[in-house]
């Protein structure tokens, strides 16, 4: 059985849900910390979205942008790595607790989606008819 391309609506939507679930991230870390989730998102989010789209890029994520596996484990480490390394050098501060905490929840988003996305594609695939012996 050969799987077809993505059709470029499918991977439209897989990175917007992406990007939205970085910026999405972001807000949760501002707003858990009482400050303000949309003044200086852009300056928390921008290091994430960079690990993000070289995160598509490195793992060629427009040819099975909801694999879990192939997809998501990959995207997920180089945002991570990535976000942290551009905070790093660009003095924003990388703590041991922040890149925990940041690397559970994109993986919980960046992952999590996708995870999600195959098992209900799993229930709606046709299911071989049982074979019933008739005595």
């Amino acid at each position: 059985m050969t799987r077809s391309q993505p059709t470029p609506r499918a991977i439209a939507g897989s990175l917007a849900l992406d990007v939205v679930l970085v910026v999405l991230f972001a807000a949760i870390g501002r707003a858990s910390h009482d400050e303000d989730a949309l003044a200086g998102l852009w300056h928390t989010a921008w290091p994430f979205l960079a690990g993000l789209v070289a995160g598509w890029a490195v793992t060629l994520a427009w040819r099975a942008p909801a694999a879990p596996i192939r997809t998501g484990l990959g995207l997920w480490a180089v945002t991570v790595a990535g976000g942290m390394l551009l905070r790093a050098v660009t003095g924003q501060g990388v703590v041991l607790a922040f890149v925990i905490v940041a690397s559970i929840v994109l993986f919980l988003f960046l992952v999590g989606w996708r995870l999600i996305a195959a098992l209900v594609g799993r229930r709606r695939m046709p299911r071989p008819a049982a074979s019933t012996l008739e005595s």
